[in-house]
């Protein structure tokens, strides 16, 4: 045993102290208090892989609330400007104080992120698209913020006489300046907050940071520079004031601010400081390396060539599709999740060459230089010893298995891009407490992920049941032809008893519910089954028939089966009130050029 006094003990305790929770440094490996390019290049990345994995909705409120903070600087700006009498200098010592509330706040401007998504994205880490994506919805929320704020200025009756006319001066300054000018005059100002971005995070305390941002957008104002939340909430306080054409406004002056702020922050900071970083860089950021990277397709076209983002640990690699049935089945707890894989082999035995692939999902708040290399074989060979019962389970079954493991910030998504690239025909999940996508509603909105896709889907929740007797509501639309394929599977391998319902509206409806019933059941191979007709609300009726039934097997509606499942909607209700397990069925959709681009990008 070490002594108290043993070296190796303190170098421990000091990198321990040295390094935040996510493993980036908390202090300079060669001077303390002050971090070396690669070292800030690498708390940047950390902070970047937090961005580009949270939800839209979390990205766009954040952004929202950022835009709505411009509006102190506006306020603040054109009250100092009539109080000092237009002294140049007094009139903008207030200028930055919405720009700190939002820096030292953590909140999402827009001009702020054109430093870590794209240096995250020049690591190849991140696509393109995605970060288009991300962009947009900081943006859309930011210009929505300052909105709501000139619309408070305007109406709210908070600007004096004095004020409100030099409020409109300064937005007509910004209209008066031509294009070219406003173009290379935002180029410098998103030079300054991209700049500033770097210096934050090669900064320690806040003092350092307050101290940083200050001056920094203080330069703003004292060198008649644009930025472009600021620019957006002039120009349309304009434009309510009756002074101004919103699309002149946009035109003349909005947009050539938008391109200069974007231009100045990626290639006159980003590109610069990216480029005097070492190759070192790339291994704090992922595991193996340039190995890890994506490849040029999905670097340029994300979700329609594979992968739009790198997850920290994926063994799954991808496969090319060769005809072979493939069953994706995402595994979130390994010691819970045999009835979700003996389901997915059900389906699998009835095909002639069937693999099941089976993916541990590890979700984890930690970044990814949290993690050496030591640390990913740990991880993986124990995520492999607790599927070694699932993979002999799927073994006798007499279908190929194979299993694998994923680290990532993400759940859901990686469930998606998963069955992506492995080809599957179908997916087989389960839906519980235990699983890290039960909590989805704080995800992106799932409409979006599972609506449209090219991979059959079926959630399992498993209440204990023996899935003796199954029940098979019949809808229209494509779903339920996969539920009947599970009752099949589930009559020849267990000898299970399927009983067909088809709600009707009233009871005059009923004979032709039947004979729906009597086609439909001939159609899909199951002509012995039990055929029940019923008038009467869609849920109500299920929940009573499902009483006497082990497995209730459900064919989503148009509105998708995992979003139907986390929203307020018939079918959750239905899962709810039911106390058999239930399987929820989906079948593939294609989705178009246009809908895959503005999806999962």
């Amino acid at each position: 045993m070490a002594s108290r006094d043993d070296p190796s003990d303190d170098e421990q305790v000091r990198d321990a102290i040295d390094r935040s929770r996510s493993g980036v440094p908390a202090a300079g490996a060669v001077v303390r208090d002050r971090f070396s390019a690669d070292e800030v290049f690498q708390r940047i990345i950390a902070a970047a892989d937090e961005e580009v994995t949270s939800g839209r909705r979390e990205l766009f409120f954040s952004g929202l609330a950022a835009g709505f903070a411009i509006t102190i600087t506006f306020l603040l700006y054109s009250s100092m400007t009539a109080t000092t009498d237009h002294d140049p200098i007094l009139s903008a010592l207030l200028y930055p104080l919405g720009f700190i509330y939002i820096i030292i706040g953590g909140y999402q401007l827009y001009t702020e992120n054109t430093l870590p998504p794209v240096a995250l994205t020049l690591e190849r880490l991140v696509s393109l698209p995605r970060l288009l994506r991300h962009w947009t919805i900081v943006l859309a929320g930011n210009l929505t913020g300052g909105g709501l704020g000139a619309v408070a200025l305007t109406w709210g009756g908070v600007f004096s006489p004095e004020a409100t006319q030099a409020a409109l001066e300064h937005a007509q300054h910004g209209i008066d300046t031509p294009a070219p000018a406003l173009f290379s005059k935002a180029v410098f100002a998103g030079l300054i907050v991209a700049g500033v971005v770097w210096v934050v995070y090669a900064s320690r305390d806040t003092i350092s940071r307050l101290v940083v941002v200050y001056l920094a957008f203080l330069a703003i104002p004292l060198g008649d520079l644009f930025h472009v939340v600021v620019s957006f909430t002039e120009m349309l306080y304009l434009v309510l004031a009756g002074n101004l054409e919103l699309g002149v406004g946009l035109t003349a002056f909005v947009i050539p601010v938008l391109l200069g702020n974007t231009v100045g922050g990626i290639v006159l900071v980003t590109v610069v400081n990216y480029f005097q970083t070492s190759a070192e860089r790339r291994d704090a950021a992922r595991f193996e390396g340039s190995q890890r990277q994506l490849s040029l397709r999905e670097w340029l076209l994300g979700g329609l060539a594979g992968r739009s983002y790198v997850s920290m640990v994926d063994t799954s690699g991808t496969v090319a599709d060769d005809g072979t049935y493939r069953v994706l089945v995402p595994i979130g707890n390994p010691r819970t999740e045999a009835p979700v894989v003996d389901l997915a082999c059900r389906l699998a035995s009835r095909h002639d060459d069937a693999v099941v692939h089976a993916v541990h999902i590890i979700q984890t708040p930690d970044t990814p230089a949290s993690y050496r290399f030591a640390d990913r074989e740990r991880i993986v060979a124990d995520s492999a010893d607790r599927m070694e019962p699932l993979a002999e389970l799927i073994e006798s079954y007499e279908v190929t298995a194979k299993t694998s493991t994923i680290v990532s910030r993400r759940s859901f998504e990686e469930v998606f891009d998963a069955a992506g690239r492995l080809c599957a025909d179908l997916v087989v999940m389960g839906w519980g407490a235990d699983r890290p996508w039960a909590d989805a509603r704080t995800e992106r909105p799932l409409d979006e992920l599972t609506h449209q896709h090219g991979t059959d889907f079926l959630v399992l929740n498993d209440r204990g049941t023996d899935a003796s007797r199954v029940l098979v509501p019949v809808g229209d639309g494509p779903s339920p032809e996969l539920s009947a394929e599970v009752a099949r599977a589930y009559r020849s391998s267990k000898g299970s008893s399927v009983t067909l319902l088809r709600v009707v509206d009233t009871p005059a409806d009923r004979e032709a519910g039947e004979a729906f019933l009597d086609e439909w059941a001939s159609e899909h191979d199951l002509a012995d089954a039990e055929r029940v007709v019923e008038a009467g609300d869609v849920g109500p009726v299920i929940r009573r028939v499902a009483t006497d039934h082990s497995l209730l097997v459900l064919g989503a509606t148009e509105a998708g089966v995992l979003s139907r499942l986390v929203t307020d909607s018939l079918r959750f209700d239905v899962v709810e009130g039911v106390s058999c397990s239930v399987v929820i069925a989906e079948r593939s959709t294609e989705r178009s050029l246009v809908e895959r681009l503005v999806g999962r990008l």
